[in-house]
């Protein structure tokens, strides 16, 4: 089936989800009020409103379809890819499988996606500290959401939203018993954050360190697929 074309205007006039309009609205307000106070602190207001709804808009993607693929959930950088077990509170078990890390920056799509089809089988919330996502404890440390999707061969696939520096809430809309198909939005996190995904055994990831993730369209693995790690090099 082929995937429906994105019209020019969705590029341009973006939506921005509703959970990014109560702090347009205050961010306006604030520029209103600054700008009442003194002409040039409204113009900054201004601009600080143009940020706060940029970094909430919510473009369309598009999703590849054929089965097996494990999308990015997350737009960003890939700040680790390792071999770690996944989360103990998601009982898949201690055996190490490949986990890709996307971080993601304030000037990031911050709209997180479903990485591969399945039922989400279990969440699990622990509260810990704020410290740089891009760091590996943040995995241990740091304010997360885990979820655990099962795939309709029965193989798990784990996906973690970690809370960052900058980042002081998780919103995961995904509940357990639901169907989700890959690419299909299940939440966000506010401002500035990293979103791990830990494959099946044997999977291998297709991107790199330093490689740049668009969520809903980069391909992270082939679960069909039967090569090495990849590698990249900066040019």
């Amino acid at each position: 089936m082929q995937a429906k074309t994105l019209s020019m205007a969705s590029y341009v006039f973006v939506r921005i989800h509703k959970e990014g309009w109560p702090f347009v609205a205050l961010f306006a307000l604030g520029a209103l009020l600054l700008g009442l106070l003194w002409g040039p602190l409204g113009w900054l207001g201004g601009a600080a409103t143009l940020w706060c709804a940029y970094f909430f808009r919510d473009p369309d993607r598009v999703t590849p379809e054929r089965a097996n693929l494990v999308i990015s959930p997350a737009d960003g950088v890939v700040c680790a890819v390792d071999s770690v077990p996944p989360p103990p509170e998601l009982d898949m078990g201690d055996e190490p499988r490949t986990r890709v890390c996307v971080f993601m920056s304030v000037f990031d799509v911050h709209i997180n996606r479903i990485p591969v089809a399945g039922r989400i089988v279990k969440l699990a919330y622990h509260a810990g500290k704020f410290v740089n996502a891009a760091l590996d404890k943040a995995a241990l440390e740091n304010e997360r959401m885990a979820i655990r999707l099962d795939m309709a061969d029965g193989r798990p696939v784990a996906f973690v939203q970690i809370a960052g520096l900058v980042a002081r809430r998780i919103k995961c809309d995904a509940r357990e018993g639901q169907d989700m198909r890959t690419g299909e939005r299940f939440g966000l996190i506010r401002f500035g954050s990293r979103v791990d995904v830990y494959l099946p055994p044997g999977a291998a990831s297709l991107v790199a360190p330093g490689q740049r993730c668009i969520a809903g369209e980069t391909v992270l693995s082939d679960l069909d697929a039967g090569e090495p790690d990849r590698t990249g090099a900066i040019r």
